[in-house]
């Protein structure tokens, strides 16, 4: 048998029983040799340091390789990053993941999907490592802007729409870190721990909705839990990822540093290490010591080959012309605009277009996408905010002054009718890397990067608010960046406040489009703005000598519940041109959905978008609420509409550790609304 037959075999008894005989079968054609060079990355130091230092290229410019056999027609692993968008070649630079969970718009991050994937065949990939559903736990973490925001329920409807729209292409997706990964300076050595409900109800429900989706690849994360690395803990490789949810694919360790011993890391489950061979060199050491077996060898293959037979038949090539061509740079711009997220208006926005603008600030004419760690993408262009403001208004209508001083141009600024300042962080201040051992954000150098020790804007960027709301009345501030910003100290004074997040290489066209009212904004927030950083779970920092790390059950928008503290703006916040009302709430239980109905009503004269927000809670030793269904719907100037949310029951239930198993209460009560907050004003009973 080859992978043809195989392949053919799985198709005509396409159950899992049919999946694992088809690779049983194969498995059994492999020598000795040709199994254990399945179980690694090929040739990442050549190629890749070729590209680096003598093409002058970056990392992942073309896919890094692993498997394959081509006596059987064995199909290589080919691999490509993101989650930005297809990290090889110059492809197309959609927004970070951040800013995609702020549009709450799961059928657009399936359109994504489908564009990254295209962009990863056609330059050779058939895997995509790019659905990061890590649980923001602190604002602080350094890599927040490669994820969906705090929120399970979020993540996994966002996680689901990705997963399924790369598999459908026939990319072989893959859900990342697994687990508890939120810390990046010491990434490499905290050890996290927390009790079984807060493990299964916070940080695994999102990577368990992908895995029920199909995802027949996982990557495991840096850091340890309950002693052990990620990549080699088999409580989390083999006891909850295969007996409990019933994986069927195959694992990956994290690059360079995620497997630490060989015969821990396989006997766990981790099938793959990447992007190069390394510890598993010792693998025919250590099958010969006994130290492995052969059945731990072909349970690894086994599971490769079931990733590959299952979902690598689906792959059609896609023509390199869609590479950041233009029907997805438009998506790019499209998905920009819609996760932007209006945090303030007193009126000003939208301005007219013949109006006199001035943009200011470091980040007012630089290309600013998010971290140049592994997630970077090289687009052929990239539009600033600028530039963006440029094609909208009018070169001649636009002011720039970069930096953080208005002096240069005060006299011309005054004369403007708006000041946009750009303000936040670049990839000096957040992002993936070793660590930054600098204490002060204002002066992190190049490259250092890692997570971020203030939440606040820098101390420059707010005397540049200071003196802009003294020389100009109608001062719109910009917000870039990964997660939240502490910002109570001056929302007040100033007319209009955006979160922008990194908006792609589209970034600066949405912008303008959002300010000249081109597009209403309908962005919400996919994590909560506190008013104090300390109202955030702790977080750990190089310089505490401390590595373990106590996960617990409450963060973010239900710790605020707990302690009972009101946010500075809550989860799922975000302001309109418009203004929505939400009347006739009813809910019913009915054929193991609970169906939620409302009518929305768009009292204002744009059309609009919002987000209805359904929450739950229930008596005991659980959060007041959480999310646990949304939907953005469209309604026209004056309009009213009737919207129903299906909501799951099992997506209601809890975790009970004795059993393993989830139950659901007898009682919920339903919170309806367009934010954490607002959905409290509006509650109904349901029994279950």
């Amino acid at each position: 048998m080859n992978f043809d037959d195989a392949v053919k075999y799985y198709t005509e008894n396409p159950t899992d029983e049919g999946l694992y005989a088809a690779a049983e079968k194969l498995c059994d054609q492999l020598t000795l040799k040709e199994k254990l060079s399945m179980l690694s990355g090929k040739q990442f130091f050549v190629r890749n340091g070729y590209d680096l230092f003598v093409n002058g290229q970056k990392y992942n410019c073309r896919p890094c390789i692993a498997g394959g056999v081509k006596r059987l027609g064995i199909p290589r692993v080919a691999f490509s990053d993101g989650p930005r968008g297809c990290v090889m070649g110059k492809s197309t630079c959609f927004p970070v993941s951040m800013l995609r969970g702020a549009s709450f718009d799961s059928e657009l991050e399936y359109e994504i999907g489908s564009a990254i994937a295209d962009e990863v065949t056609a330059q050779g990939g058939n895997y995509f490592a790019g659905i990061c559903i890590n649980l923001l736990r602190n604002p602080r973490w350094g890599r927040a802007q490669e994820t969906y925001g705090e929120d399970p329920c979020l993540l996994s409807e966002m996680g689901v729409a990705l997963t399924k729209a790369v598999q459908d292409k026939g990319v072989i997706a893959c859900p990342k870190h697994f687990a508890l990964n939120s810390i990046e300076n010491i990434r490499f050595d905290v050890n996290v721990n927390c009790d079984e409900v807060t493990l299964h109800e916070v940080y695994l429900p999102h990577f368990k909705a992908c895995i029920d989706a199909g995802a027949m690849s996982i990557m495991g994360a840096y850091n340890l839990f309950r002693g052990d690395h990620c990549c080699e803990s088999k409580y989390l490789l083999k006891d909850i990822l295969r007996d409990q949810w019933g994986f069927t694919g195959f694992t990956i360790s994290d690059f360079l540093m995620g497997v630490r011993s060989a015969p821990k890391a396989l006997k766990a489950g981790l099938d793959i290490e990447m992007p190069q061979i390394m510890r598993y060199t010792t693998l025919p050491f250590n099958l010969k010591a006994g130290k492995i077996s052969m059945d731990n060898v072909d349970s690894s293959v086994q599971s490769i080959l079931r990733g590959l037979i299952k979902i690598t038949p689906k792959l059609k090539k896609a023509d390199k012309s869609v590479v950041a061509g233009k029907e997805h740079t438009a998506l790019a711009r499209r998905a920009a605009a819609e996760g932007t997220v209006l945090l303030k208006n007193n009126g000003l926005l939208p301005l007219d277009k013949s109006m006199k603008v001035a943009v200011v600030g470091r980040y007012a004419n630089k290309i600013n996408v998010g971290d140049h760690g592994s997630s970077s993408v090289y687009s052929p262009y990239t539009v600033t905010p600028y530039e963006g403001l440029c094609n909208v208004f009018g070169k001649n209508n636009v002011v720039l002054l970069e930096g953080t001083s208005l002096t240069p141009k005060e006299s011309e600024i005054q004369n403007c009718d708006a000041v946009i300042l750009c303000v936040g962080s670049d990839y000096k201040q957040e992002g993936e890397n070793l660590a930054n051992f600098t204490k002060n954000d204002d002066v992190a150098e190049m490259g250092l990067s890692g997570d971020r020790y203030s939440l606040r804007i820098s101390k420059d960027e707010t005397a540049l608010i200071r003196h802009a709301v003294a020389s100009c009345k109608n001062v719109i501030v910009n917000i870039i960046g990964g997660s939240a910003y502490i910002i109570d100290e001056w929302k007040d004074s100033v007319s209009a406040i955006l979160h922008s997040f990194y908006g792609g290489m589209e970034g600066g066209n949405a912008l303008a489009d959002i300010i000249a009212g081109n597009v209403n904004p309908s962005g919400h927030l996919p994590f909560t703005i506190a008013k104090d950083e300390d109202d955030y779970p702790p977080f750990l920092f190089p310089g505490s000598k401390e590595r373990d790390m106590l996960y617990g059950y409450y963060h973010g928008y239900t710790l605020l519940d707990k302690e009972g503290k009101t946010a500075s703006f809550p989860f799922g916040f975000g302001l309109s041109y418009t203004k929505f009302d939400y009347q006739r709430v009813t809910a019913k239980v009915k054929n193991g959905e609970v169906q939620v109905s409302l009518t929305v009503k768009n009292k204002g004269d744009r059309d609009g978008k919002t987000v209805i927000q359904v929450y739950a809670g229930a008596k005991g030793d659980h959060p007041v609420k959480l999310l646990k269904g949304f939907k953005k719907v469209l309604v026209a100037a004056g309009e009213s509409q009737r919207v129903t949310l299906s909501i799951p029951l099992s997506r209601l239930a809890f975790y009970d550790p004795a059993t393993k198993s989830t139950y659901n209460e007898k009682k919920y009560t339903l919170y309806i609304g367009q934010d954490a907050e607002d959905a409290m004003k509006k509650k109904t009973e349901i029994e279950i």
